[in-house]
């Protein structure tokens, strides 16, 4: 009980260390769309850089949040039922659907990681006019994945115990129905 209780806190503790330095992105990615809409119509002198550099930035953003959302359980749901269902039940249909998340985390992890290889192999580039190496973004697919799916298998870790009673349901597990 021990080890699966580090697992989750250490999981957890590790995807909120990295959701919180990348949510310093979003301001990098402000910065720089300010910049272009300056140097578009104050000084009518566009850069071919700006708009691409903020979509890499964005994209390493999503991809690299997505285990601290899971891990504050921010993504969206559609809770119609769920929220009548009390913690055990909650935790029981998290675990039977877990199995479709698994499946895309599987196809992510294995397709995202094929294409970052051939990506990383190739020294990919944008092949636009500014061509900058796209390779370290798709680099982060599988990284953000990775993170996405250990989460995943923390969330599944502690809804087993919520579904056995040998937890509480009542902690951060299912903060969202205190709102």
């Amino acid at each position: 009980m021990r080890l699966i209780h580090a697992y989750i806190n250490g999981i957890t503790r590790l995807n909120e260390f990295i959701g919180r330095w990348v949510a310093y992105l979003v301001f990098l990615i402000f910065g720089l769309l300010l910049f272009e809409v300056f140097m578009r119509y104050l000084f009518s002198n566009p850069t071919s850089w700006t708009n691409e550099l903020g979509q890499m930035l964005f994209g390493a953003y999503v991809v690299l949040s997505g285990g601290y959302v899971l891990a504050h359980r921010d993504h969206v749901n559609v809770d119609l039922l769920y929220a009548s269902f009390g913690p055990r039940a909650r935790a029981w249909i998290d675990i039977f659907t877990s199995s479709m998340f698994f499946l895309f985390m599987a196809a992510l992890l294995y397709f995202g990681s094929s294409m970052a290889w051939e990506s990383i192999q190739g020294m990919e580039t944008s092949y636009s006019a500014w061509n900058p190496p796209i390779w370290p973004i798709k680099a982060m697919i599988p990284l953000g994945a990775a993170l996405l799916f250990l989460q995943g298998v923390a969330k599944l870790l502690q809804d087993i115990l919520i579904a056995l009673g040998l937890e509480q349901g009542t902690d951060a597990t299912h903060a969202e129905d205190a709102q």
